[in-house]
């Protein structure tokens, strides 16, 4: 399927591991220039080198720390000087830190809305009125099913990713008519360093090793497995695509069927 995506300006943060590494691979692949954001500068060199011989347009790196707004800025002019006005964004920066519930205090909250609301936030505000200008765009937010899903050491990461997916679908609605469309996936457990963490955490909790935890999750998924990166990758680059032209405001559940919910 021709997906239309050869020479589209993409920027993808949260770029140098995960699933965000997955989805600057996956536009490489489809011919796009991808401008590669995090904030750890070892990691994104890194990344960068290994997605080196991927497409004919080598992708192209920025080291900037989202849950600063003059970061985001710093991005989105970066962008327009070297590319001008990007065709995506896909935001995929900032993980809350998984605390146990006897652990849950006043700060655990606010630095879970700091580590990853804020940062797909600023880096809206930032991209959203260069594309606007142009009369195009898309933004594919990777969230997060625990927005939905109310997990026991995940509560301030979930507020969060809830508040993401109104976000998400609220600048759909208002900027539409300027061309833009807005959409979010919502991963399920997808095997990336933050599933492993997670993993380890529960079984903490539950007193039981990380592959038994591992086996038992797995078997409560319809589908039989954990999702990879690529496979979010993949959604994402379709939802970015002309060939999803009329699809803005949608939240994609991606968790293999184990929210049997509409």
């Amino acid at each position: 399927m021709e997906l239309g995506l050869e020479g589209r300006i993409v920027v993808v943060t949260g770029a140098s591991r995960g699933i965000g590494f997955a989805c600057a691979s996956a536009f490489l692949q489809e011919g796009a220039k991808v401008v590669m954001v995090s904030r750890d500068p070892d990691r994104l060199g890194i990344a960068v080198a290994r997605l080196h011989s991927v497409s004919d347009f080598p992708p192209q790196a920025v080291v900037a720390d989202l849950t600063r707004p003059e970061d985001a800025k710093r991005v989105a002019d970066e962008v327009l000087e070297r590319f001008g006005a990007p065709d995506v964004l896909i935001n995929s920066a900032g993980a809350a830190k998984r605390t146990l519930p006897e652990n849950l205090e006043a700060a655990a909250w606010r630095l879970a809305m700091e580590a990853k609301y804020l940062p797909y936030i600023h880096a809206m505000d930032a991209l959203l009125p260069a594309m606007a200008a142009e009369g195009h765009g898309s933004v594919v937010n990777i969230i997060g099913m625990g927005g939905k899903v109310a997990v026991p050491y995940h509560l301030p990461g979930g507020a969060a990713n809830a508040a993401l997916m109104l976000a998400s679908v609220g600048l759909a609605s208002v900027y539409g008519p300027r061309g833009v469309r807005v959409n979010a996936i919502n991963p399920g457990a997808t095997m990336t360093e933050r599933v492993e963490e997670a993993l380890t955490l529960e079984a903490k909790l539950r007193g039981q090793t990380r592959d038994e935890v591992l086996r038992e999750g797995q078997a409560k998924v319809p589908l039989r497995r954990y999702a990879s990166a690529d496979d979010i990758a993949q959604v994402a680059v379709f939802l970015a695509s002309d060939r999803a032209s009329y699809v803005t405001g949608a939240i994609v559940p991606m968790d293999g069927g184990l929210t049997a919910v509409i």
